[in-house]
Order: C-alpha cells, then sequence, then structure tokens
C-alpha cells in the first residue's frame, strides 16, 4: 500500500493544476475583456512616462 501514498500527492497537485489552468482560461476575454484591456493599457502608459525606453543618460 505504499505505492497509493507515494502516488496520491501528485495526482492531487496535476487535478488541482488542471482545475488552475482551466479558471484562468475561462476568465480570459469575456465582459472583463475592455477593463482587463483599459487596466493594461494605463498601467503601460505610466511605465512608459516614468521610465523612458533607451539607454540611461550620463
Amino acid at each position: 500500500m505504499d505505492y497509493v501514498a507515494a502516488i496520491v500527492p501528485p495526482l492531487v497537485m496535476a487535478i488541482g493544476f488542471g482545475f488552475l489552468v482551466r479558471a484562468i482560461i475561462r476568465s480570459q476575454g469575456g465582459a472583463q475583456k475592455g477593463k482587463e484591456d483599459a487596466a493594461a493599457d494605463l498601467l503601460a502608459a505610466r511605465t512608459a512616462t516614468v521610465a523612458p525606453a533607451g539607454p540611461a543618460a550620463e
């Protein structure tokens, strides 16, 4: 019965990971897509204004 005790933790982790991936895929797009895109655009704009791209001026 040691083999059952050895296989249970990886099996539980694999099933949990499958549910996590499923939840991530299902949350993409849909009604919240516009809000998420707007938040990402705002964050990108803030980053661009705070730290300009290119080599640092000395």
